[in-house]
């Protein structure tokens, strides 16, 4: 009966305009919910989605190694599509680079970017040359796969487990391990190292795709096999067009050729490296096409001989090492209280791919000994580098993220642009080395004078803290790090690695009115406070030259020398003194009449009785 009588008042109800507004929202919200679990079930059952299955744990127990790389900052997880691209699909949009200043592999795509030769503008000319060798798998049952960038090895790693048997462990996947790298110190050569890993009892199989063997290069590539010496490899040429110039740039690849079909017995392991070589022209007229790809020809034969009798761990160790010395230098964020601020994977990932576009004059053979002692002393003292503010904040500098080799590129000139600009022309000169001393010496505000090194940062943005390493004072070795106390008080810590014969290396806060401390290679290192002086100079200065630095004290001329905490409080203030008289002169207005009003209800004229009662009583008794 309640209920019948409930429904007969629902049309009354539904009249209200108040009524139908709220069952309106309340069906667009019902949508809007269903909407957003649909999609959020299509991407849980999609690629983006976190595997399950065998292919999964084989994933995750061939991967457990590189939570460890990740977490101390030595490689980058790349997004899936940077693994999914060149396994037998269509390349993702996922980013992955491998690159020495001459080529720049986008691993995902399996593209290769060259530069021309005798060109400093990197390798921007993207070529249609399938530069890498794809595998896919016949009767596989599931994949799961990742992708990671190792900083310190100048690599990009790629594992794929396929399913390949009924069962729902391990033991029924097939792991494939790629491994790509453009050579460092050798910036002809790429390689493509594959394994394959069969645990299971039956064979597994897979097609693949080699370079030089893609019908889709139509015209601008011919491929012919060529054998020397026992040996055989793909020799490819082709033509590279220059957007508005009639002139051309060749392009000769040779690359050891794999079987169309890779089969892998039971319980046994498959392992082939893929060495290529490139070589590039400048630009030329159409006339010299034939003379300059005779050239062309004949150096790629020669490297590549040279190559494939060299053992594959020596060439992969010779590139791990250098790419392990670039590294030696670099910035580590470890507290970061902002949101300007870039995170340690965003320096980590700038640094890894703008270095991937510069080439190492330095590692040339060619080069003569009068061009390498001038570069090799630009780099460990870069006079006037780097001058102006930080560019820790810059964002245009440290993006959060990069999507193409276009605007990889991009950021790389405007790197080089920025220390140019800057005072570290002779940084850039010299190539990557060059330029990753540049881009730390510029995170932090670091500059070199004719005297000194200064640490310039702005004293504001102390809250954050990170360290700076390897920065080069003549031969030696300085980890500068800006470090936070208990009561998130900023102080600096500084530590020397001498390389050569100990050299004495002095220190001093701002204003230098403190004896310099002697700077030795003890482990832990020496710490200095965070003193702001009036007008603003540098916080921490560091020389070879004692007398220098005591003398610096009489030349800057401060008003005052302020502790951190002391600057921080004269710069925030807080609020004035006028805006808490008016707070304060409102609250007092307010209880004021607050109690005129109780005043009034009570005891003013008319005022009513506090307590109702049946005993009548005077008027004048209620009174106040």
């Amino acid at each position: 009966m309640w209920l019948q009588q409930r429904l007969k008042g629902l049309p009354g109800l539904l009249s209200s305009s108040w009524a139908r507004r709220l069952l309106l929202l309340l069906a667009l919200l019902l949508v809007a919910y269903w909407y957003l679990g649909a999609v959020r079930a299509r991407r849980g059952a999609g690629r983006g989605a976190e595997p399950r299955g065998a292919a999964a744990l084989c994933l995750q127990a061939a991967t457990g190694a590189w939570r460890g790389q990740t977490e101390r900052g030595d490689a980058l997880p790349l997004p899936e599509e940077a693994a999914a691209g060149g396994a037998g699909g269509a390349p993702g949009p996922g980013l992955a680079l491998a690159g020495n200043g001459y080529l720049l592999l986008d691993v995902a795509a399996a593209r290769l970017w060259v530069a021309a030769a005798g060109s400093s503008g990197g390798p921007a000319l993207a070529t249609e040359y399938p530069a890498l060798v794809r595998l896919r798998a016949l009767g596989g049952r599931g994949e799961a796969r990742a992708a990671l960038a190792a900083l310190r090895d100048g690599a990009v790693r790629r594992v794929r487990c396929v399913q390949t048997g009924p069962g729902a462990g391990a033991g029924d996947c097939v792991t494939v391990r790629e491994e790509v790298v453009a050579h460092r110190s050798r910036p002809h050569l790429y390689l493509q190292r594959i394994r394959i890993a069969n645990p299971t009892e039956r064979v597994a199989a897979f097609e693949a795709s080699a370079p030089a063997s893609v019908p889709s290069l139509g015209g601008r590539f011919a491929t012919s096999l060529e054998k020397v010496e026992e040996r055989q490899f793909l020799l490819s040429s082709g033509r590279l067009l220059l957007a508005g110039s009639p002139k051309v740039v060749l392009m000769v690849v040779a690359a050891k050729k794999l079987v169309s079909r890779v089969q892998v017995a039971p319980k046994s392991h498959f392992d082939e490296t893929v060495l290529s070589v490139v070589y590039t022209s400048e630009p030329i007229e159409v006339s010299r096409l034939e003379e300059t790809f005779s050239k062309l020809r004949e150096s790629a034969k020669k490297e590549m001989l040279e190559v494939m009798q060299m053992g594959v761990e020596d060439l992969l160790h010779e590139h791990q090492q250098t790419w392990s010395d670039l590294f030696i230098s670099g910035v580590e964020m470890r507290k970061i209280t902002d949101l300007h601020t870039p995170s340690s994977e965003t320096v980590n990932m700038t640094l890894y791919y703008v270095l991937s576009t510069m080439p190492a004059p330095l590692l040339d053979p060619l080069i003569s000994g009068e061009d390498r002692e001038k570069m090799e002393a630009s780099l460990n003292y870069a006079d006037h580098c780097f001058s102006g503010h930080a560019t820790m904040h810059a964002e245009n500098l440290w993006p959060a993220k990069l999507t193409s080799v276009a605007q990889i590129l991009q950021l790389s000139d405007l790197w080089k642009l920025t220390l140019q600009k800057r005072g570290c022309k002779g940084l850039v000169a010299a190539g990557v080395h060059g330029l990753m001393q540049g881009m730390v010496l510029s995170f932090g505000g670091l500059q070199f004078t004719e005297n000194h090194l200064q640490f310039q940062a702005d004293p504001d943005v102390l809250h954050n803290s990170y360290s700076l390493r390897g920065i080069h004072y003549n031969k030696d070795l300085i980890n500068l790090a800006v470090l936070l106390d208990a009561e998130g008080k900023p102080f600096l810590h500084v530590s020397v690695k001498f390389q050569d014969k100990p050299v004495r290396l002095y220190a001093c806060e701002a204003g230098c009115m403190n004896e310099p401390v002697e700077l030795t290679s003890e482990a832990r290192g020496h710490t200095f406070p965070v003193m702001v002086t009036q007008p603003i100079t540098p916080l921490l200065y560091i020389s070879t030259d004692l007398i220098h630095l005591q003398d610096l004290r009489h030349t800057l001329h401060l008003k005052a020398i302020l502790a951190h905490e002391e600057h921080m409080a004269k710069q925030y203030p807080g609020l004035p003194f006028l805006f808490w008289f008016s707070v304060a002169s409102l609250i007092t207005l307010f209880h004021l009449f607050l109690f005129k009003l109780i005043y009034n209800e009570y005891c003013g004229p008319g005022a009513k009785p506090l307590f109702r009662s049946k005993v009548t009583v005077p008027d004048t008794a209620l009174k106040c």
